[in-house]
């Protein structure tokens, strides 16, 4: 995969912290905001992905059984 090159302004705290948990983990800071932009992206698209199919089934309908006609009446369900 084709790596590029960003610039990250991150707080001298922040960083400094980010760095220490790079170390303890054997890893980098970049493999770590890599795998956290990643994460990131994908839950996201899974998202918009999930809202986009529920919507299509809500503009489709469910079938409940019944040919879109109530054979019941109110009176009925609401008992007084």
């Amino acid at each position: 995969m084709e790596k590029q090159n960003i610039t990250l302004s991150l707080s001298k705290e922040v960083l400094r912290r980010v760095k220490v948990l790079a170390a303890e983990k054997d890893t980098s800071v970049t493999a770590i905001m890599e795998k956290l932009l990643s994460d990131y992206a994908t839950h996201h698209e899974g998202y918009r992905q999930a809202r986009q199919d529920h919507l299509e089934l809500m503009k489709s309908g469910l079938d409940l059984g019944t040919d879109g006609v109530a054979s019941w009446k109110r009176e009925d369900l609401h008992e007084r």
